[in-house]
This record gives structure tokens, C-alpha cells and sequence, in this order.
């Protein structure tokens, strides 16, 4: 519980300062099981950011309704989902930024493990 207290803490700061999130702004997480969903979980619980789950097996229409409907200004997700991810990002208005988890890195998105 120590440990995921202390990497809460930091994730809550990688969203407020790294992604400029604040109290009420919604962030939408396309992510499989990985530890990684409850430290982010957690973390907008700590921020007051408003956390939105989403299945490793939403399509990239399902993406794109979510994103336009949550008016998320943030999404996280992870290596393998990220090419569906991009496809759908032209069309949304409101996202400020992208998070990637895991080791890899693409063009345009922040890093979650580097970050913290």
C-alpha cells in the first residue's frame, strides 16, 4: 500500500503538471490489465480528475464516441492499442495530451515510466 501511495502521488503529479490537468478534467484510459490502471486509477482519484475505464477491445468508432462525448483532454493507453488510438485523434477537439504506458515511445506522446 506504501508503494502504491508513493507512485500515486507522482502519477497524480505527471498529470496536473506533464499533461496540464486540473480538478474536473476528464482523462480516458484504453489500457489491457496492467498494474499501471490502478496507480492511474488512484492517481486522478488524488487530482480530482475524473477517470474514464476503457477495454483493451473498444474499436477505434468506440474511441472516437467516447473521446467525443467525455470531452476526455487527456488519453491513456499502451503500445499495442496506440495505432487505433491515433487514428480516431484528428476528429477530437478537446484532447490536450497522450500518454503512452510502457517501455516504447512514439511521436507526439509523453511517457508515463519516464515521467514517473
Amino acid at each position: 500500500f506504501e508503494e502504491l501511495g508513493s507512485l500515486s502521488r507522482k502519477a497524480a503529479n505527471v498529470l496536473s503538471e506533464a499533461c496540464g490537468l486540473q480538478r474536473g478534467d476528464r482523462v480516458m484510459a484504453v489500457l489491457p490489465r496492467v498494474p499501471e490502471w490502478w496507480l492511474l486509477n488512484v492517481a486522478c482519484m488524488r487530482a480530482g480528475i475524473v477517470f474514464i475505464p476503457g477495454t483493451s477491445q473498444l474499436t477505434a468508432k468506440d474511441i472516437s464516441y467516447r473521446l467525443q462525448a467525455s470531452k476526455a483532454k487527456c488519453i491513456i493507453t499502451n503500445d499495442t492499442l496506440a495505432p487505433a488510438v491515433e487514428s480516431v485523434l484528428p476528429g477530437s477537439q478537446c484532447l490536450k495530451s497522450k500518454l503512452l504506458v510502457g517501455q516504447g515511445s512514439r511521436d507526439g506522446w509523453l511517457n508515463l515510466s519516464k515521467l514517473l
